[in-house]
């Protein structure tokens, strides 16, 4: 009777376990959806790449650039802003140029288009000297990307092949 009776607790035990991770996973998959049309993901990544072009055509040797963004309102537990609210995205990166200089690229923004461009405030500067301020980074105009990478030509360089071989000696005398 007494493994029977661990049994039915373990049971519960495995069930409480399997329905926390339910929650959670629909409370993270909840926390990614864009809230008023901004995602700060999308946001931070589409910044960091159109941004780096920006600095470049500015004539800036962009060694890497890390962005980063928070959208108001995105704290767990807040209340959701109504569809009339104009969200707004922080935007915070940071970088080197080849040269070893600190880059920054800092400001508001309301507006992410698949990638292609974001709409806000942003200024960059690097060096401590101010390279541009833009309402706008990219070309939001540009058909969404459906880009598929396709492979290299024929003769063109591919994938390196690793070979690993593992040699085992056999002691002496067998």
């Amino acid at each position: 009777m007494g493994t029977s009776r661990a049994w039915g607790q373990g049971r519960e035990r495995r069930f409480l376990v399997a329905s926390a991770l339910v929650v959670a996973a629909v409370a993270g998959a909840a926390a990614c959806d864009p809230q008023g049309g901004l995602n700060s993901a999308s946001i931070a990544v589409t910044t960091d790449r159109v941004g780096t072009g920006a600095l470049e055509r500015n004539g800036v040797d962009v060694q890497w650039l890390n962005c980063t963004a928070g959208v108001d309102g995105d704290r767990a537990g807040g209340a959701q802003p109504s569809a009339s609210v104009r969200r707004i995205a922080d935007v915070d990166c940071t970088g080197k140029t080849g040269q070893g200089e600190a880059i920054t690229l800092t400001g508001k923004v309301t507006q992410e288009l698949g990638g292609r461009c974001v709409r806000g405030d942003l200024t960059a500067k690097t060096g401590g000297k101010s390279v541009f301020r833009a309402d706008v980074l990219g070309n939001c105009d540009a058909a969404p990307s459906t880009a598929v990478v396709n492979p290299p030509p024929a003769g063109g360089p591919g994938p390196v092949v690793t070979v690993t071989v593992t040699v085992t000696e056999t002691p002496m005398g067998k």
